[in-house]
């Protein structure tokens, strides 16, 4: 392995806090990282517009935004927009019409192709089981089964030099990820969370509420939603 290789990361890059301390971690490591962000016909373009600041921000070597439109098929409230976005609170046990199906394996999955192509050993994801809605996709026994695919996939991997899938937040509560993102400098103000577009974010859909309450919780109620309920 080259020691270009084992310092570079691919960041999948969602314009969301996670996802930007995800990358604050990378950084903190002496990694060079590569931004990866997806416009999958997605609601709005408010998250793909913070990723790109956060990009900026952090002065990744390369920010690549792909194209693939999961609104085809629609599927979740995300990606229809026929269907309204949960706005009642999380519901312990029940996946939220939020999740988008298979975007997480889509994702990984040209993340993979990314870090080849570009001697990356590592991908980066800010993915986290704890404070969220139990997407299926964002489990540990999911990244497990994924890294196995993964070390089989690739040309690296069958040469024994798998690319590893990083998940750093996948265990953590939304109140660790806050203060993580304080210590890291992260710009927090410039993260969007909020699963509606408007100019506010809206501080009622899961998303706002969670990351609400853990903002209050660190003392930075300066940084909540204005809308917050």
């Amino acid at each position: 392995m080259s020691s270009n290789q084992s310092h570079t990361t691919i960041a999948l890059l969602s314009g969301g806090l996670d996802s930007a301390t995800a990358v604050g971690l990378a950084i903190e490591k002496g990694h060079k990282v590569i931004g990866l962000s997806f416009d999958y016909g997605q609601r709005h373009k408010r998250e793909l517009q913070a990723a790109k600041a956060i990009a900026s921000h952090f002065h990744l070597s390369e920010h690549h935004i792909i194209n693939i439109n999961l609104s085809k098929w629609g599927g979740s409230s995300l990606t229809d927009l026929e269907q309204s976005v949960h706005s009642k609170g999380v519901i312990e046990d029940v996946i939220p019409n939020t999740y988008v199906p298979g975007r997480n394996t889509v994702f990984i999955a040209i993340g993979l192709s990314l870090a080849e192509a570009k001697q990356a050993n590592q991908l980066v994801l800010g993915i986290n089981a704890m404070d969220y809605s139990g997407y299926p996709d964002c489990r540990p026994d999911y990244l497990e089964e994924f890294q196995k695919l993964a070390n089989l996939a690739n040309k690296t991997g069958r040469e024994g030099n798998g690319i590893k899938l990083w998940a750093p937040l996948i265990q953590w509560s939304k109140v660790k990820i806050v203060k993580e993102a304080i210590r890291l400098e992260v710009p927090i103000n410039l993260t969007w969370s909020c699963y509606n577009g408007n100019q506010e974010a809206c501080g009622v859909c899961d998303s706002c509420r969670i990351r609400d309450a853990a903002l209050i919780k660190a003392g930075r109620f300066d940084l909540c939603s204005k809308n917050k309920s």
